[in-house]
């Protein structure tokens, strides 16, 4: 600290002391005066009421085509002004009325602080904090992504009305969560192709589809995060921003690209962004084939590809793919890279024009497509306040009915795991209930990653409280829990009637940039609740907050631990939800969205190894439900209710006839499968042969309403290692005590019974499928 530090200055002259800390507070007080008036109205382009000439600009003309708009403003750039539109944190161009806009802000489950683009204030000091994605999509619950995003899009739109957030955000993440001990998986949908793509295209919609319904306007702009096959962070020593996902091409087009497909093609997503990592030793933001070939070739994006922060110069320093940055800006924009989180093709594209590695055309295609997002957004239409959502302000932020969505995304998402019959309880019945644990009192564990500021928070011990008189210890100082209150702990449950744990993880044990090397609770936890239910007096609860799943054979195994729940990350109002379960007031309904493997799998599997089919020759097990060969603590769907629901079949056929072309060799030699495309698969459009529906009867036979998740599985032919078992559709479905409805789902062959072969191909297995809904099974052939 220097000698002239205010510090410094106060151990030689008090009284100039006291005079320096009055100015250094008046200009803090003067500082933040001005950042709130600042905020005070939102950032925006073609101002024509505070500047008239602006009107004359054809950019400006809310009347013409966006095309012919974006067009004319890129004509009127200089290649200096161009250049700084490659970059997330925008140049304005005063000359033209256009002001320094910031593309970064985050809204994964809720509006964020983290990305410079958005920030609360005293006008808006919070926004609904929504449960983290992997609980979320244990909800199996469609239309409830798209609930979730239309409330954080309104709030985000409110937020920006009083200069508080920007239009543009990177979220949802939709990478598959492929391994148990990845920090991030927690921000995914989970492990299922079927499930990711449904959240991703239902997120998406609810963020980006505006009231008025035009679909080339757009509410904020939602980005799909990270193009692909990203799912290391930091494993013993391997790290994101050099590691090379060595992937076939069946899992490629099988795995790891349905979600970003399903997010540009249903969705109509606004932005995909690549990843740190390499693709098969090209780094993902400067593969043409992966951006310019598949996103925006086959899947015709509809808006801008953005680099994850600073990957530009990751390509560059950390993997050496160009021998100089100017390389490395080349190669990105030319492979279709539109826009740079960060400065480096701010710092490197004039030189790269320069030395004629890339022209200015290209730079003009890449900002185009950034204008034609802003554009979309109502950027260029003048002030918002006269648009759709100029109403919105800090009232429509942090609703009471923004925020019982909170509680109630939580309680569909949270998983019943074990029950002995204990569950629920009755608060009649309970005179003492202990609650232990590091995770039973927390807040901001509650959030996970990719937060915000909420609105409230709500602690596991808070809702139980509401309920019963409740006593409470942590047992451990933290999740780390290096060393553990066992006596404390065990004389509490001796005492009390029931006994709720509430353990688990946070951000210390998984995150981004932090995987995990085990599936053991951490610390002292798993000793903790072995001594404690030994010593309980009454029944042991125990409740998981965590992203990613923990080998508790342990527990599931202990006759006195009568109840696992596990809660995710269940948000602001988690303690809400936790206690509506627990006390019976909501039947639970969610189900696993990814396997709990045993400590045993991570044992004898690197994380680094991408192939999700199995391979005897090796050992190696592979990798979801739908691949994988071993044991697992719980698997994927799994999930138990307060009620009893049983299946039975109501249409579904036994064979099915494809029709193939006179000169088709198939005809005239044995195959086991058919391409995915042709004549055959027509008829599907037409309802013909190829398109068929399967009804399946639900029935409660329990005595209390409840919700619940009618999966449609399907074993195919083994053929083209094809997968165990593959989810075809799933549906939500609430009845009454002795009640039954039929769901349906509508199956296309070439769509849904196919696989994909060893070089990207879909093909439909000749031969016997198997469809199965829970215990139900049912045999359809499938012949020519």
């Amino acid at each position: 600290m220097g000698s002239s530090s205010p510090l410094t200055r106060r151990n030689r002259a008090p009284t100039s002391s006291v005079f320096s800390v009055f100015l250094i507070f008046l200009c803090f007080f003067l500082y933040f005066l001005d950042l709130s008036n600042a905020q005070s109205s939102p950032v925006f382009a073609c101002d024509v009421a505070a500047n008239p000439s602006l009107a004359a600009y054809g950019f400006c003309n809310t009347v013409l085509k966006i095309e012919y708009r974006v067009a004319d403003l890129v004509a009127r750039l200089t290649l200096q002004e161009k250049i700084g539109f490659l970059v997330s944190k925008a140049n304005g161009v005063t000359r033209l009325g256009i002001p320094t806009y910031e593309w970064w802000s985050e809204a994964l489950h809720g509006v964020s602080y983290i990305g410079p683009g958005t920030h609360f204030s005293s006008q808006v000091p919070g926004a609904t904090s929504f449960p983290q994605v992997i609980l979320t999509a244990a909800s199996f619950n469609v239309s409830l992504f798209q609930a979730i995003g239309k409330v954080v899009s309104t709030e985000a739109r409110a937020m920006y009305n009083v200069g508080l957030a920007g239009l543009t955000y990177w979220s949802p993440n939709v990478n598959i969560f492929r391994d148990p001990r990845w920090g991030r998986g927690q921000e995914t949908p989970g492990e299922d192709p079927l499930l990711a793509s449904k959240y991703a295209s239902g997120y998406v919609k609810g963020l980006q589809e505006t009231d008025g319904g035009d679909s080339n306007r757009l509410k904020v702009a939602a980005c799909c995060k990270h193009y692909t096959a990203y799912d290391v962070d930091n494993w013993k020593g391997v790290e994101r921003y050099s590691f090379n996902a060595v992937v076939t091409q069946q899992d490629m087009d099988d795995t790891y690209q349905p979600p970003f497909k399903s997010c540009v093609v249903d969705g109509n997503v606004a932005s995909v962004m690549c990843s740190y990592n390499q693709v098969n030793g090209k780094p993902t933001c400067a593969d043409p084939d992966l951006l310019s070939g598949v996103i925006r070739g086959e899947w015709k994006l509809n808006g801008y590809i953005v680099s994850d922060c600073d990957s530009v110069d990751v390509l560059y320093k950390n993997q050496h793919y160009t021998k100089t940055p100017a390389e490395a800006a080349a190669i990105s924009i030319l492979a279709g890279l539109d826009l740079n989180c960060g400065s480096f093709l701010g710092q490197h594209t004039e030189e790269a024009v320069k030395s004629g590695l890339v022209n200015e055309a290209a730079i003009d295609k890449a900002i185009s497509n950034n204008f034609l997002t802003l554009m979309r957004l109502g950027f260029f239409d003048g002030n918002p306040k006269n648009q759709i959502y100029g109403g919105l302000g800090p009232t429509d932020v942090c609703t009471s009915a923004n925020q019982e969505l909170a509680a109630d995304a939580a309680r569909q998402g949270i998983v019943l795991l074990k029950n002995t019959g204990c569950l629920p309880l009755s608060p009649k019945s309970i005179k003492t209930l202990a609650v232990i644990g590091p995770n039973a009192n927390v807040t901001k564990t509650m959030i996970g990653n990719y937060e915000g500021t909420p609105c409230k928070y709500t602690t596991p011990l808070q809702g139980l409280a509401g309920t019963v008189s409740t006593t409470y210890l942590p047992g451990c100082s933290n999740v780390a829990c290096a060393v553990a209150d066992v006596a404390g702990a065990t004389k509490l449950a001796a005492t009390a009637d029931v006994t709720v744990l509430v353990i688990g993880a946070d951000q210390s044990i998984e995150a981004e940039s932090r995987d995990r090397v085990d599936l053991y609770l951490p610390g002292q936890q798993q000793e903790l609740v072995i001594q404690v239910a030994k010593a309980a007096k009454g029944p042991v609860l125990l409740v998981i907050m965590s992203g990613g799943g923990f080998d508790i054979t342990f527990a599931k195994n202990d006759p006195k631990i009568a109840g696992i729940l596990w809660v995710g990350y269940p948000g602001e109002a988690g303690g809400i939800a936790i206690a509506d379960i627990i006390f019976g007031r909501y039947n639970p309904s969610g189900r696993l969205p990814m396997t709990w493997y045993p400590q045993s799998y991570v044992e004898k599997v690197p994380m680094t190894i991408m192939n999700m089919r199995p391979d005897k020759s090796k050992g190696y097990p592979g990798r979801t439900y739908r691949f994988y060969t071993g044991e697992t603590v719980y698997a994927f769907g799994d999930g138990l209710s307060y009620t009893k629901f049983s299946h039975s079949l109501v249409k579904a056929p036994s064979l099915v006839s494809l029709s193939l072309e006179e000169n088709h060799v198939c005809r005239s030699s044995e195959c086991q499968s058919l391409e995915a495309i042709g004549p055959h698969c027509e008829n599907a459009v037409s309802g013909g042969g190829s398109a068929f529906e399967v009804q399946i009867k639900v029935r409660n036979s329990g005595d209390r309403e409840g919700i619940h998740t009618v999966f449609l599985f399907t074993t195919p032919p083994a053929i083209h290692g094809s997968p165990r078992k593959h989810l075809l559709g799933f549906e939500k479905i609430r009845l009454g005590k002795m009640e039954e409805a039929v769901v349906r789902f509508k199956v296309e062959v070439c769509k849904d019974l196919s696989v994909v072969d060893e070089i990207g191909k879909k093909k439909i297995g000749l031969g016997k499928h198997l469809l199965h809904v829970g215990d139900l099974k049912h045999s359809l052939s499938i012949r020519i």
